[in-house]
């Protein structure tokens, strides 16, 4: 079964350092967004909506809003839906950040699932396809699981373990 990937959003921002920012997107993964190079590359003028991003005093109130990068320091004027002047928070696309990102060196997993559905797997003489296979992800998803490349949503990593290894899951919150 193929898996489709998701469109890029932010869920949370980890981090904002030097006009760096870490975030985890919807696909479980924390990437780090140099946002110092992305702003040059787009070669800013003084009457670009997005130039007052260029000072670290305005760039750090980034915020998560609307699942991407937003500052609400940084007014734009658009029209709403009656045509009237409205100002909006500038925002990034996801996507754009997305493919200007790189998968974070600093990722801190908190629960390493990798290592027990690959210890679980192999226990079961499962080829990491087979059990793509049985639980309708991916060979490719699986191996970044393995690797703690990325978390699964939990509805994701009930069908792997659930259904592709036999096993029950018991999650508590403390």
């Amino acid at each position: 079964m193929k898996q489709v990937m998701k469109i890029p959003r932010i869920l949370q921002l980890k981090s904002v350092e030097d006009f760096r920012v870490t975030c985890i997107f919807n696909n479980g993964e924390t990437r780090e967004i140099d946002c110092k190079k992305l702003l040059s590359n787009w070669k800013l003028t003084p009457d670009d909506p997005a130039y007052p991003l260029l000072k670290w005093e305005v760039f750090k109130k980034v915020r998560v809003y609307n699942q991407t990068l937003s500052w609400k320091n940084v007014p734009i004027t658009l029209l709403d839906i009656n045509g009237t002047p409205k100002d909006f928070p500038f925002e990034i696309d996801p996507v754009i950040l997305y493919q200007n990102s790189l998968p974070s060196k600093k990722t801190r997993h908190l629960f390493h699932f990798g290592n027990i559905i690959k210890k679980e797997r192999l226990r079961k003489g499962l080829s990491q396809q087979e059990l793509a296979n049985l639980s309708g992800t991916s060979k490719t998803y699986i191996s970044r699981i393995e690797n703690n490349a990325i978390e699964p949503e939990l509805s994701t990593l009930y069908k792997i373990v659930s259904i592709g290894l036999g096993k029950r899951i018991s999650v508590q919150i403390k």
